[in-house]
């Protein structure tokens, strides 16, 4: 699969030459975005190359250049989503002296706005995965990170006194906590949208996870 690296950030005293995105970034991300803009409407095998290639105002060679395939764009797309979504849980993983029920919270309102930015391309990369080898490899890596660092930080909170014991063990809460999100986000996505809803469900998420690691009454 062939998928440029997207410009890096520009450190202090670069020019502004050195800060622009190439010319292949740009036609990487344009065939991105019109591929997100698709799978709004359709799935993916009702997409063909010829509507990337004219949403995105390029050849097929050029195309072929950057992709092998519609599934090579599935695959780049769920990539830097599911990027986004593990960088969403970080406020909880790294959360300092901030009161765990506001890291809570707050990761978890990041988590439902991007799959419901995203859902399109998120349904379509689970469905996927049931028959494309990579797909199901990257959700499982990114299964894998999330749950091990929910239990790291499950552990670090009952070493501190500040999150029940066991059982169940770190390991096997963060597993369940994880796919219930995942679950309930994958569904949430399809819903209407609505603000109040979508709220709804972050607090009967929140409260779920707090509950289960801290207890009653946590703060």
């Amino acid at each position: 699969m062939t998928v440029r690296r997207q410009p890096e950030q520009a450190r202090p005293g670069e020019d502004d030459q050195a800060r622009r995105p190439s010319k292949g970034d740009l036609t990487t991300q344009a065939i991105l975005d019109t591929a997100e803009r698709l799978l709004a409407k359709r799935s993916l095998h009702e997409i063909g190359i010829d509507e990337l290639t004219a949403g995105a105002g390029l050849s097929r060679s050029t195309f072929y250049f950057h992709f092998e395939s519609r599934e090579a764009v599935l695959y780049a797309l769920s990539e830097r989503v599911l990027r986004e979504i593990y960088a969403s849980g970080i406020v909880w993983f790294r959360r300092g002296d901030e009161p765990p029920s506001v890291a809570v919270r707050r990761a978890l309102t990041a988590t439902v706005a991007l799959w419901r930015q995203h859902g399109p391309v998120l349904r379509a990369s689970v469905r996927g995965r049931e028959s494309d080898r990579r797909l199901a490899e990257l959700w499982e890596q990114v299964a894998r990170r999330f749950m091990r660092s929910t239990a790291v930080q499950i552990e670090s909170e009952r070493r501190a006194g500040l999150a029940l014991p066991g059982p169940p063990s770190a390991q096997t809460l963060a597993r369940v906590l994880v796919l219930m999100n995942e679950t309930t986000c994958y569904h949430q996505s399809m819903a209407k949208r609505s603000a109040k809803w979508d709220a709804d469900i972050v607090d009967t998420l929140a409260e779920i996870w707090l509950r289960t690691i801290y207890g009653p009454g946590v703060e």
